[in-house]
């Protein structure tokens, strides 16, 4: 044989081989819709302080920082037993 030949057949083996590794790899495993969706919607039930206090930061027009600060303040006060703090018609701008 000459050098081109024994060339030629090392490529072709390579390739055949390259082929055969890449046809065997597995694809990975796509998640479902009712899978991607299942995980989206596990979330915790929302307590009824945690609604009122939701309710009074929307009508104050809290967002970011100020209206976790006040959420949480809220939620703190419902659960001692006093009085959430009430959305004064005032603050509105």
């Amino acid at each position: 044989m000459t050098f081109t030949s024994r060339l030629a057949v090392v490529a072709l083996a390579s390739l055949l081989t390259i082929g055969a590794t890449f046809a065997q790899t597995a694809a990975p495993a796509a998640k479902t819709d009712a899978a991607a969706t299942a995980d989206k919607k596990v979330t915790k039930e929302r307590s009824a302080e945690s609604l009122e206090c939701s309710k009074q930061a929307d009508a104050k027009g809290l967002k970011g920082k100020e209206r976790k600060k006040f959420r949480r303040e809220c939620k703190k006060e419902a659960k001692a037993g006093t009085a959430a703090p009430a959305a004064p018609a005032a603050d509105k701008k």
